[in-house]
């Protein structure tokens, strides 16, 4: 019983559709610009994504207007892939960086963009706190003047970039590919 209490107040932590204080989604958000394939460059560190290298995320639409997400990560310890699908949805309009993401039937957790760069190549994203934070881009690397932006932006919101994980995208041999 404990331990189905943890589970139902973990999920209801994550199923928050806040942002941190202070934060603005971005405006005139283009989800066609934003949909494809994008890189984990940095996280904190969460229970869904421990282990994993080699993180990307995948959007693309969906017949009824909502996103698919596709989530996908190298867990090293079993030196084979994992992913998640879930879908997404505009939270108060389809032109602002704030929407919510689902991977856990009807619970919800928001995906806030706060930073997206004018050609759709790297974007900063937060949950509903700031336990929750990304850097996202098109490449599996980034420039040090993105990095500096990043790191200076989540400070200026409260995050930790202490316990930032720098995910690694270098190439994985042939073997684990497959």
């Amino acid at each position: 019983m404990k331990s189905m209490v943890a589970v139902v107040v973990g999920l209801s932590l994550f199923a928050s559709l806040g942002m941190p204080k202070g934060m603005q989604p971005v405006t005139q958000f283009e989800l066609d610009r934003y949909l494809g394939t994008w890189y984990e460059i940095a996280r904190l560190d969460h229970r869904f994504e421990r282990g994993m290298t080699h993180v990307t995320a995948t959007y693309s639409l969906k017949e009824n207007g909502d996103v698919k997400v596709l989530n996908r990560g190298y867990v090293t310890k079993k030196e084979t892939f994992k992913q998640a699908a879930g879908r997404a949805k505009f939270v108060e309009g389809d032109n602002l960086g704030y929407l919510k993401v689902s991977f856990f039937g009807p619970f919800y957790g928001s995906y806030v963009v706060f930073e997206l760069d004018d050609n759709y190549q790297y974007a900063f994203v937060s949950g509903p706190d700031t336990s929750y934070l990304w850097l996202l881009s098109r490449t599996p690397t980034i420039s040090d003047e993105v990095k500096q932006r990043f790191l200076s932006a989540a400070q200026k919101y409260g995050f930790d970039t202490n316990q930032l994980i720098w995910v690694n995208q270098t190439p994985l041999e042939p073997k684990a590919v497959q």
